[in-house]
């Protein structure tokens, strides 16, 4: 299994939670979004992944380049432990909270389009954050009050054992953090990414910890 990858990416970074906390082993080719005018540019990786995004996977003769997906197939393929709940209904839960996060906020602070405001916009770092900060602090409001009204709180996003909810915030979180969001009026989301922070699978899987962060 061949995983490539980019220590900073956010998609990137839920995948190596999911890989840690089933205990997936995996080849990592590392695909610097910055170096030699972008790597995931090449065309060879285009070959490879026609979104010229990271992160991609290859298992055998699949070929996966959505990190949803890949989680999806890594939940079906290796399902101890679990990253989603037993019921139909709490799965939809889980569901529909990753999806705020790698649907509605995570493109938006993609490095293309974020190249793409400072290209055609003129927007310099400081309006760059102002974005990111706009739609990462909306997106992560709307999380904090969908676990406000959980019917049972917990150490996790959706009880007492880390899943798809968790894999997918904890790396949101970070990228919160690089560009200054304020999470003060978030305590839930606070305690749950203290809580993940403090497992292997999660500690290990962070940026300042791969191969080729730079």
């Amino acid at each position: 299994m061949r995983f490539h990858g980019y220590f900073r990416s956010s998609s990137s970074y839920r995948c190596r939670i999911a890989f840690n906390l089933k205990r997936v082993d995996y080849e990592f080719v590392s695909v610097h979004l910055l170096k030699d005018g972008g790597q995931q540019k090449s065309s060879g990786y285009r070959d490879l992944n026609p979104q010229m995004l990271v992160p991609t996977l290859e298992a055998g003769d699949l070929t996966i380049g959505q990190s949803m997906a890949m989680l999806e197939w890594l939940d079906e393929t290796y399902p101890d432990p679990p990253l989603l709940p037993a019921s139909a209904d709490d799965r939809a839960r889980v569901r529909a909270f990753a999806d705020i996060i790698a649907c509605d906020i995570h493109p938006l602070q993609n490095l293309r389009v974020l190249a793409y405001l400072r290209e055609n916009y003129g927007e310099d770092q400081d309006g760059i954050e102002r974005w990111c900060q706009r739609w990462i602090g909306d997106g992560l409001a709307a999380c904090e009050a969908i676990l406000a009204k959980r019917n049972t709180q917990s150490s996790f996003c959706f009880g007492e054992t880390p899943g798809l909810a968790d894999v997918c915030l904890v790396p949101q979180v970070f990228s919160a953090h690089r560009f200054n969001v304020d999470l003060s009026a978030m305590p839930r989301i606070r305690a749950v990414h203290e809580a993940c922070e403090a497992l292997p699978a999660f500690a290990e899987a962070h940026p300042s910890k791969q191969p080729d962060a730079a």
